[in-house]
């Protein structure tokens, strides 16, 4: 089973994940979506970090976010909206599996890095679609990418007109 990292997304698409890193940036605390035991989502905030090509996702120890992703690693991401109602750099989600990492010197050398307290969780996100929605315009713009399709722009107005898809870009 292959791994889809940060960096594997940023080299298939370094424009579109350059934007979506800095919308990750722009606030310190997002949204993560797990599934509980029963099946139900539980969503809960915490702090994403992007560095050495993986997305990290860590969490405080024994959290039930944690707990969840150890039975069930599929995971949704969204970015802080911020305040207001305009959200200029749009919104972005992730979806993917969350892999732990468990190694003591990987751990320890990442709370170095990042100074993160021990004990800790840490997982890395093995993605399988990112998406961006933005307005451009008068139109609402859902760019999103997987490994297998890769990125598909779909733009959609105000009007009665159906959504359209832009072309696949000349590789």
């Amino acid at each position: 089973m292959t791994h889809t990292s940060w960096a594997f997304f940023e080299k298939a698409e370094p424009e579109f994940a350059a934007a979506v890193q800095a919308r990750f940036a722009q606030y310190p605390h997002h949204v993560l979506a797990t599934l509980r035991k029963d099946g139900s989502p539980r969503v809960a905030g915490l702090n994403v970090d992007i560095r050495g090509g993986e997305l990290w996702l860590g969490m405080m120890p024994g959290s039930m976010k944690a707990r969840d992703l150890q039975r069930d690693p599929r995971f949704a991401l969204h970015t802080n909206p911020g305040p207001g109602e305009e959200m200029p750099d749009g919104d972005v989600r992730i979806s993917g599996r969350a892999v732990e990492l468990v190694d003591p010197p990987e751990l320890h050398r990442y709370a170095e890095e990042t100074d993160t307290p021990h004990p800790f969780h840490l997982f890395y996100g093995d993605l399988t679609e990112v998406v961006h929605i933005g307005v451009e315009g008068d139109e609402l713009v859902i760019r999103s990418w997987t490994p297998a399709r890769g990125l598909h722009t779909i733009r959609r107005g105000n009007d009665d007109e159906p959504p359209r898809e832009d072309p696949a870009p000349a590789s």
